[in-house]
């Protein structure tokens, strides 16, 4: 029996410094936010929302390893350890519920600047339309034709097949390979806003939620 009571004491004071390590870890991702502190502007609010919540993950890991190590020690009563884990889980269970609001402010404020990046995604696609259909339309062949008549680029004395030829592969060469890098500088536009205001709805405000009762749970394991 000796040696099993040896072996889960390592355990345990491994388990406890590493869920204290991982704690550290957090705190110190927030102190270099919290030396430069500035929550008048939004960016900082969100960096800071991010981070914090970001983190919390490997807070609630740590929290848990600790709480394993106390269950190793098989010490009975609430230990320092115990009271250690409950405050912070507290403390961060606080945070998590005051993110949430946060959140969500900071969640409005992405949906207004999603509004006005729409307004010129929108612009932008009805631009690209409009040089499609100009792209197909005869009176743009002729045109081409007369421009590269009078740079030289096409000699007078071509005949019209081989004009209108020329102007065919100066659209395909040229033009409709800028015409469907537009088109996917939009999509990638799209993409973009849709994929930030979904993390910001499920990877911040969701998370967040999700951690506040994932830490009120540990507080209430530990100081119950």
């Amino acid at each position: 029996m000796a040696p099993t009571s040896a072996s889960s004491g390592r355990i345990a004071l491994l388990l406890r410094w590493l869920g204290l390590t991982l704690v550290v870890l957090m705190g110190l991702q927030l102190t270099a936010l919290l030396v430069n502190w500035n929550w008048g502007l939004e960016p900082f609010r969100q960096v800071f929302l991010d981070r914090l919540v970001g983190e919390g993950p490997m807070a609630l890991v740590g929290l848990l390893l600790m709480l394993t190590a106390q269950r190793l020690d098989a010490a009975a009563g609430r230990t320092p350890l115990r009271w250690l884990v409950g405050v912070l889980a507290v403390v961060l269970a606080i945070a998590m519920v005051v993110a949430v609001p946060l959140s969500v402010s900071s969640e409005a404020a992405l949906a207004q600047e999603v509004q006005q990046q729409d307004a010129a995604i929108a612009q932008q696609a009805m631009q690209l339309e409009m040089q499609k259909q100009q792209v197909e339309d005869p009176g743009f062949v002729d045109q081409l034709i007369a421009e590269a008549e009078k740079e030289g680029r096409i000699p007078p004395e071509a005949s019209e097949e081989e004009k209108k030829q020329r102007a065919r592969e100066f659209i395909d060469s040229q033009i409709r390979p800028q015409l469907e890098q537009a088109e996917q500088q939009l999509a990638q536009a799209r993409f973009g806003r849709n994929l930030a205001v979904q993390q910001r709805r499920f990877g911040g405000t969701g998370r967040a939620v999700v951690l506040a009762i994932a830490f009120v749970l540990v507080a209430v394991v530990a100081l119950v």
